[in-house]
């Protein structure tokens, strides 16, 4: 088992927690990256990329800071697992010490932050295949071998907790789940849903989070939902029924286009960020730990700011 320095504890559902949206989108649509796989972790590597990439975070930093809110920014890993490394040509070593070089940037970042509340560094966790669609699954065992080489690699750097994040099927979120307990780093669950807000593998979100929790002994520290529009699962809240106490934060999309539709389109759909900002505290009547605020596909800045400042006015 990998030991670890003591890390940063997860701030309790009382406290308002700032964190990022989405990276890849950004970084393609806005700074002009052509990112192989969808991977943003090699920009380490380069001068230009470490310097996009600061950029980026700079913005939530801003927003935080402006708000008294505390801050969890993901390192740039969501691709950083074997099987999507090795179509980069990168094998494990490698991979190591890009994971390693990732998290530096944010470390970097948060040893100039002056905020008086919490800022952790999250080690962002993939899936090992698509994150729309479910292909060739694992069983609970399988996933916590295949995971546990990137979730150790975070153990071994200034990482506070594992955000796991467009989870299609419940074996690979329990696997995750699992992994993450044995190097002792917490971990954050982030399920995907369709447009009916069912998970890609047609399990409900209840269930996919009851099954996580029974075979973890309720090990995640709390659950998201990430990459669906509020309209695509809010129905599921409705009368507030005991397991939304697990929901302690949403990376939604700007857009209300299905997965399929996202995926074929040529152009970024950014939404309205009011609008995402409306649904958002719709949402916080429904969810009584909803505290962590971020966005996925399509969101930047402007849309979280929109949100923390919508949820600061109330």
């Amino acid at each position: 088992m990998t030991t670890t320095a003591p890390r940063a504890p997860f701030p309790s559902s009382d406290t308002l927690v700032v964190t990022d949206a989405g990276l890849e989108t950004w970084l393609s649509f806005d700074r002009g990256f052509d990112l192989d796989a969808f991977a943003a972790y090699p920009l380490v590597d380069t001068t230009e990329g470490r310097a996009a990439l600061a950029e980026y975070y700079g913005h939530y930093l801003r927003i935080a800071a402006s708000l008294g809110t505390a801050i969890v920014l993901d390192a740039p890993t969501w691709r950083a697992n074997p099987d999507w490394a090795a179509t980069l040509g990168h094998d494990r070593p490698r991979l190591e010490q890009l994971i390693t070089a990732a998290v530096d940037v944010v470390h970097q970042l948060r040893d100039g932050w002056s905020g008086e509340q919490p800022f952790l560094i999250g080690g962002a966790v993939g899936p090992r295949g698509d994150g729309y669609r479910v292909g060739a699954t694992m069983d609970p065992d399988a996933a916590a071998s295949y995971h546990s080489f990137q979730i150790d690699a975070f153990a071994r750097t200034p990482v506070d907790v594992v955000t796991a994040m467009t989870l299609g099927y419940v074996d690979e979120a329990i696997g995750i789940a699992r992994a993450a307990r044995h190097a002792n780093l917490p971990v954050v669950i982030a399920f995907t849903v369709e447009t009916d807000g069912a998970l890609p593998s047609g399990m409900a979100l209840d269930d996919a989070i009851d099954a996580t929790d029974e075979a973890t002994n309720g090990y995640p520290t709390h659950y998201m939902v990430n990459c669906a529009h509020p309209t695509h699962f809010a129905h599921l809240f409705a009368d507030a029924p005991p397991w939304t106490s697990r929901i302690g934060g949403i990376r939604a999309n700007a857009s209300s286009l299905s997965h399929a539709e996202l995926d074929e389109a040529l152009e970024l759909d950014r939404g309205d960020p009011d609008d995402l900002a409306a649904s958002y505290l719709e949402l916080r009547a429904l969810l009584p730990s909803l505290h962590v605020l971020g966005g996925c596909c399509g969101t930047d800045h402007h849309h979280v700011e929109a949100i923390a400042r919508a949820f600061c006015a109330r």
